[in-house]
C-alpha cells in the first residue's frame, strides 16, 4: 500500500471514529447507553446539538484533511434536524364535528416560588377546565385561587413526602360538576393526581410530576416514566399535564408513549419552544413540560406563558373531545379516593 492510499485509509478510519464521538451523545439510544449520566441529560438539548455539529462541520470543510469527517458529521445533523422539524412544522387537524372543547394548563410553581398572580394571570386570560400545578403546596394553590376573581375552580392537593418538590396541586373549573379526585402517592415518586367524573364523561385528567434523570436517580426517573407507559396503553380517552422532567428526545419518553398517546405541542408546530429553564434565551431551553392525550382525542393549540418566580413556562392546551357533551352534572361536591 503506498503512502497516499494508507493516508486516505486513516483518515476515513479518523473520521468514522470522530462520528462515532459525536454521535453517541447526541443518539445514546442507538448505543444503549441512554440511561447512564451524563447522555439521560445531555440528549435533553439534542436540537442544539444537532445545530452545533453542523456548525462544526461547516467549519471543518475549511480543512482538507478534515473533509471527510466536515461530510460524516453533517450527514448525522442534517438527517437528526429531518427527523426532528416536524415538531415545529407540523399542523393539527380540523377537529371532528361535534367536538367539545378542553382548556389544559400545566404550571410548576417551583415551590411555591412562583407568583401566585401571575399564574393567575394565565388562568383569568385562557379559562383552562384543568390547572395541572407541580410543586405547589396547599397554601400555593389557595393563594392562586385568591386571585382568580369571579372564577369558580375547586382545589385539591397531593403531597407524598416532605419535601415541597413531592407537592402536586389541581385546580378544576366547577363547570366540570362534581368530578372525582383520585390519589396514588405510591405509584409515582412524587405523586398524581387524577380527575374523573362530572362533566368529563369517559375522559380522564392527569395531573402528573415526573422524577428529574438526577446523575444518582436515573433509575427512579425511568420507573416514573413507566407509570406514564401504563396509562398511555389504557383505554379511557386520556390527558396528562405536567412536568414530566423529559423530552420528545428521551428513548425512555418516546417508549411510554408508546403508539397511543402523543404530544399535543408536537402535533401542532409546538414541539421546539422550550419550557425550561425559562430564564435562559429562548434557543437554550428544552421542553419538558407537556400535555398528552390518548389516540381518541385531537389536539388544538399549545401555548407557552412566562411566569415570574418559576423557572418553567406554563403551558395551555386546547384539546378537542369527539362526540356530544355529556348531560351536565351541576351541584354536588368533588370528592376524594
Amino acid at each position: 500500500m503506498n503512502n497516499e492510499r494508507a493516508w486516505l485509509v486513516r483518515k476515513i478510519v479518523l473520521s468514522v471514529l470522530f462520528l462515532l464521538v459525536v454521535a453517541v451523545p447526541l443518539y445514546p439510544e442507538l448505543f444503549g447507553v441512554d440511561e447512564v449520566t451524563p447522555f439521560p441529560q445531555l440528549v435533553a438539548f439534542r436540537p442544539q446539538g444537532l445545530v452545533v455539529v453542523l456548525v462544526l462541520g461547516v467549519l471543518m470543510l475549511v480543512r482538507r484533511g478534515w473533509r471527510i469527517a466536515a461530510v460524516l458529521v453533517m450527514g448525522l445533523a442534517l438527517t437528526g434536524a429531518a427527523l426532528t422539524t416536524p415538531r415545529q412544522f407540523s399542523d393539527a387537524d380540523p377537529p371532528p364535528a361535534g367536538s367539545r372543547v378542553l382548556t389544559i394548563m400545566a404550571a410548576n410553581v417551583l415551590g411555591g416560588g412562583a407568583e401566585a398572580s401571575a399564574v393567575a394571570k394565565v388562568i383569568r386570560e385562557r379559562k383552562p377546565d384543568l390547572v395541572s400545578l407541580p410543586e405547589a403546596q396547599a397554601d400555593v394553590r389557595e393563594a392562586i385561587r385568591a386571585h382568580l376573581q369571579g372564577l369558580a375552580y375547586n382545589g385539591y392537593t397531593l403531597q407524598s413526602s416532605a419535601a415541597v418538590e413531592s407537592a402536586t396541586s389541581v385546580l378544576v373549573s366547577s363547570s366540570l360538576g362534581a368530578v372525582r379526585f383520585t390519589k396514588d402517592p405510591s405509584a409515582t415518586t412524587f405523586g398524581h393526581i387524577i380527575v374523573t367524573g362530572g362533566n368529563l364523561g369517559e375522559v380522564r385528567l392527569i395531573a402528573y410530576h415526573g422524577f428529574p434523570p438526577l446523575p444518582a436517580e436515573v433509575t427512579t426517573w425511568k420507573r416514573d416514566l413507566g407509570v406514564l407507559r401504563q396509562w398511555c396503553a389504557q383505554n379511557p380517552p386520556t390527558i396528562v399535564a405536567g412536568d414530566f422532567n423529559a423530552t420528545t428526545d428521551h428513548a425512555d419518553f418516546r417508549h411510554a408513549l408508546g403508539s397511543n398517546c402523543r404530544s399535543v405541542a408536537s402535533l401542532t408546530g409546538a414541539g421546539l419552544i422550550g419550557t425550561w429553564p425559562s430564564n435562559r434565551p429562548a434557543v437554550t431551553r428544552t421542553q419538558i413540560d407537556h400535555v398528552l392525550i390518548t389516540r381518541q382525542l385531537e389536539p388544538g393549540r399549545f401555548t407557552t406563558y412566562a411566569i415570574q418566580g418559576s423557572d418553567h413556562r406554563a403551558v395551555v392546551a386546547t384539546v378537542f373531545v369527539p362526540g356530544p357533551t355529556p348531560p351536565p352534572r351541576s351541584g354536588g361536591v368533588p370528592k376524594t379516593e
